[in-house]
């Protein structure tokens, strides 16, 4: 004989696994109806506040979860956003997703993140094809908006959507910080402690911040009066910047030299020790981020920071915007860098 067990809503023969509470079921626990029930699990207002409560206990005793599918074909919202990037390595990547994370839990958004392997159209066009396939309410993308461009990729049609670190070649609105100014601020620092030239140990080529920054450098050195050297370019990797720092660090001509980011600097640095050139008395380093580990350098490592949170932010309040139909649609914003000087610059010898 089989032996039923009671476990209130959704008991089943057997003990075996319990169905999910039903609206029905609230309803019942509550003492309401079901239009009662549906009505608070969309926020309508047309509840009584004592109701209104009983059922939020029913719900919670029950287990009860509203169905998200029901109530977005009510609202037209799914209260999700697409997020699409290269890659999670990063720093910046890493912190912008955070801040991401933080301002949609805020707003009542959830985050579906859809990382692509490769710069390839192959790999973005199956990246799309994924995101199709998702129920969100608009996208963020951390890539370069060139490849928006290509006429393989197609995003769906009215589908908010919001750039990050990259330009507006596209027509959507970005959000990103301000390269440029950044490595204005570093070049010119090496310039006003009297370099006479910087060397630059840059980024990738395809990177939309490494050629951002690369070209600032070039246009202060070149407003100086100064011919910029051959650029570095380095992988945003340590052991870019240590194969690099090996080369520059055996030239006497060199005294300064400026990297993309606080990795590459740290390996210029290591590989500027091990050659025995002495930072900052022989040669000056600057880097670009100030991630957490930059004051710990030695010497305590002069850099650029940069503000990923507000990046973040900002990008999420700009989607927001284009989703709630209030938004610019285009247009870039910027978000101010700063010079943090410490140890690792200083006058030529």
């Amino acid at each position: 004989m089989t032996e039923t067990v009671n476990t209130g809503a959704g008991a089943v023969p057997g003990g075996g696994r319990r169905r999910a509470p039903s609206m029905g079921d609230v309803a019942r626990h509550a003492g309401v109806s079901s239009q009662t029930v549906s009505r608070v699990s969309n926020g309508l207002t047309n509840v009584d506040d004592s109701t209104r409560q009983r059922v939020l206990e029913s719900m919670q005793a029950l287990g009860y979860r509203p169905n998200g599918a029901a109530r977005a074909l009510k609202s037209g919202r799914f209260n999700n956003i697409g997020v699409i990037m290269f890659t999670l390595a990063t720093l910046g990547n890493m912190k912008t997703l955070d801040a991401i994370a933080v301002e949609a839990a805020a707003a009542d958004y959830s985050v579906t993140l859809i990382a692509v392997p490769d710069q390839t159209l192959g790999a973005v066009s199956g990246a799309y094809r994924r995101l199709s396939d998702q129920a969100v309410d608009g996208v963020l993308i951390l890539f370069e908006a060139r490849l928006l461009d290509q006429g393989e990729i197609h995003l769906p049609p009215g589908l908010p959507v919001v750039v990050i670190d990259s330009d507006s070649g596209s027509g959507y609105p970005v959000v990103d910080a301000d390269q440029a100014e950044g490595a204005r601020l570093a070049t010119q620092h090496l310039l006003d402690l009297g370099h006479r030239q910087v060397e630059h140990v840059a980024g990738p080529a395809s990177s939309f911040s490494g050629a951002h920054r690369a070209a600032s450098w070039r246009a202060t050195l070149e407003a100086a009066g100064i011919a910029p050297r051959a650029v570095h370019h380095g992988d945003w990797s340590t052991e870019s910047g240590y194969r690099i720092g090996l080369e520059l660090g055996r030239r006497d001509d060199v005294t300064a030299i400026f990297a993309a980011n606080d990795q590459m600097a740290l390996g210029v640095m290591r590989a500027l020790h091990e050659l025995g050139r002495d930072i900052p008395g022989e040669i000056s380093v600057v880097g670009f981020d100030d991630i957490e580990e930059a004051h710990s350098f030695w010497p305590p490592l002069t850099t650029v920071r940069q503000n990923f949170h507000e990046v973040g932010r900002l990008a999420m309040e700009r989607l927001l915007a284009e989703i709630a139909g209030t938004g610019a649609h285009s247009g870039t914003t910027l978000v101010p860098t700063e010079l943090v000087v410490r140890a690792s610059t200083a006058p030529p010898a």
